[in-house]
C-alpha cells in the first residue's frame, strides 16, 4: 500500500479468512525523493507525458516488488498471492476513471507470486466512486453487534467507515487528512511532515479561515462521495487565505479542518456512534488526535490497536484481504458505500 502522501510503501503478510486477518510480518520502505517528486509531478499534471507515466508505472511496480520480497524473506512458506493497491496519481470518478500505478504483471514476474492489482476500476465501471474500498474489510474485521462504531482512516485523505450494530455499513471520504498539513508544512519548513503536529501547536486556529474552509461544497455533498489531492491541495487553499495569516496559524487551522470534518461526518451519519477507532498515518499526529478528542467530547477515541490491529498496518492488510476476496471470487466493494450498481469481485489477477 502506498497512499496519497507518497511517503512510503507499507506491506503486511497476513493469514486471512472471511472474518479474521492475522498479521504475521510487516515492512515499510520509504519512497525515494526521486520517486516522490515524479509521483507529485504526475499527480498534479505538471509532467504527465505518457512515456513518463508508463516508466513510473514500472518503477513503482519494482518498488512494490522490493517490499513484497522483503516480507517474503520472513515467511517460512511463499504467500498464495500478493495484493497491491498501487500508487494513486489521479482519481476522477466524476469522469469515470481512476489511475493507480504499479503494474501487477511486473510484480508477479519479479516475485514469482500471483498478484492482484487495479482494485478500483471494476467498481468505477459499475458507476461507483471506486473509493473508499476499505469499509468492506472494516466491516468483516471490526464490525460489532453490540455497539455503533466508526473506523476513521487518516491518510492523505481521511475516510470513515460507519459500522452500525444492526449490520448496516456506510462510508466515504470526509476530505483532507494529512495532505494539506503535509504540503503546507513542506512549503515553510525542512522535512516532509509536521512530526507529531508539533509545528501546528505553535499556531492558533484562525476561526474565520476555518469557516471559509468548511464552507467548501464537498463537505455538504451527500454520500457516496470520494476525493483526493487533485481537489484538496495548496491550490485549493490559497484563494481562501487573506494573506496576513502566520504559517503556523494556517497549520493549526488545517489540523482543525481535518478534525472538524471527520467529526461532522460521523455525528451526522451515525449519531449513535459509541466508539471511534483511528488508523492510518494521522494516528502519529498527537496534536490532531487531541483535536479529535475535543471534537468528539464524551466519546472514546482510540486507535484500532484497541480492537486487535496496529493502526499503521490496517490499510495494507485491507488490500491483502481484498486480494483474498478476489481469489475466492467474493465481492470486495459495498454498493451503499461506493455507489456502484452492484457488488463486484475487484482486482485484476496476474499469474507469474
Amino acid at each position: 500500500m502506498s497512499g496519497t502522501s507518497a511517503d512510503a510503501i507499507d506491506g503486511v503478510a497476513a493469514e486471512i479468512d472471511e472474518h479474521q486477518a492475522r498479521i504475521i510480518a510487516t515492512a515499510s520502505i520509504p519512497l525515494s525523493d526521486n520517486l516522490r517528486q515524479r509521483i507529485q509531478a504526475v499527480s498534479t499534471g505538471t509532467h504527465d507525458r505518457l512515456d513518463d507515466v508508463a516508466i513510473l508505472d514500472i518503477d513503482m511496480a519494482n518498488t512494490f516488488a522490493d517490499c513484497a520480497e522483503k516480507l517474503m524473506a520472513e515467511l517460512k512458506t511463499p504467500p498464495i498471492a500478493i495484493g497491491c493497491h498501487g500508487q494513486t496519481v489521479r482519481h476522477r470518478p466524476e469522469q469515470h476513471f481512476t489511475v493507480q500505478l504499479g503494474q501487477g504483471a511486473v510484480i508477479a514476474a519479479r516475485t514469482g507470486i500471483a498478484t492482484v492489482s487495479d482494485f478500483r476500476s471494476a467498481d468505477v465501471a459499475l458507476g461507483g466512486e471506486g473509493a473508499p474500498l476499505v469499509p468492506a474489510f472494516h466491516h468483516a474485521i471490526f464490525g460489532s453487534d453490540i455497539e455503533d462504531r466508526a473506523i476513521v482512516n487518516i491518510g492523505g485523505i481521511a475516510n470513515v467507515t460507519l459500522l452500525a450494530k444492526n449490520g448496516s455499513v456506510h462510508g466515504f471520504d470526509t476530505g483532507p487528512g494529512n495532505t494539506l498539513l503535509d504540503h503546507w508544512y513542506r512549503q515553510h519548513n525542512e522535512g516532509i511532515l509536521d512530526d507529531r503536529g508539533q509545528w501546528s501547536r505553535k499556531g492558533r486556529v484562525d476561526v474565520a479561515l476555518l469557516k471559509r474552509c468548511c464552507a467548501d461544497p464537498y463537505f455538504s455533498l451527500p454520500a457516496p462521495k470520494s476525493t483526493g489531492p487533485e481537489y484538496f491541495n495548496v491550490g485549493w487553499l490559497t484563494p481562501l487565505l487573506g494573506g496576513h495569516e502566520s504559517p503556523a496559524d494556517v497549520q493549526a487551522t488545517l489540523r482543525a479542518l481535518t478534525s472538524r470534518t471527520i467529526w461532522g461526518a460521523v455525528s451526522q451519519h451515525l449519531p449513535g456512534t459509541e466508539q471511534i477507532y483511528l488508523c492510518g498515518g494521522g494516528v502519529k499526529n498527537d496534536a490532531l488526535i487531541e483535536e479529535l478528542r475535543m471534537d468528539f467530547d464524551g466519546l472514546t477515541v482510540d486507535s484500532t490497536a484497541a480492537v486487535g490491529m496496529d493502526p499503521q498496518w490496517v490499510e495494507a492488510c485491507a488490500f491483502a484481504w481484498l486480494a483474498h476476496q478476489r481469489l475466492t471470487q467474493q465481492p470486495g466493494n459495498i454498493p451503499a458505500v461506493t455507489g456502484a450498481a452492484r457488488p463486484a469481485v475487484l482486482g485484476a489477477l496476474y499469474h507469474p
